[in-house]
């Protein structure tokens, strides 16, 4: 299991027209990302790969100054 960062996802997808089909979204949206990607992606990622991408509640917590 791998903690969910940009970099994170594209090592295991290799390419981000490759986790762009697999969201459903654009290239362009992926591209926009920041380091920590957005929180409802990183639980369709955990999702889609059966928990080989794993999302850590603590940083979205974090970034919301809770």
């Amino acid at each position: 299991m791998k903690n969910m960062f940009k970099k994170t996802v594209l090592n295991y997808y290799k390419y981000p027209k490759k986790i762009a089909d697999a969201l459903m979204i654009s290239p362009a949206a992926v591209s926009q990302w920041g380091e920590i990607i957005p929180e409802k992606n990183a639980y369709r990622l955990q999702e889609i790969t059966n928990g080989e991408l794993t999302v850590d509640s603590a940083i979205y917590r974090k970034t919301k100054g809770h």
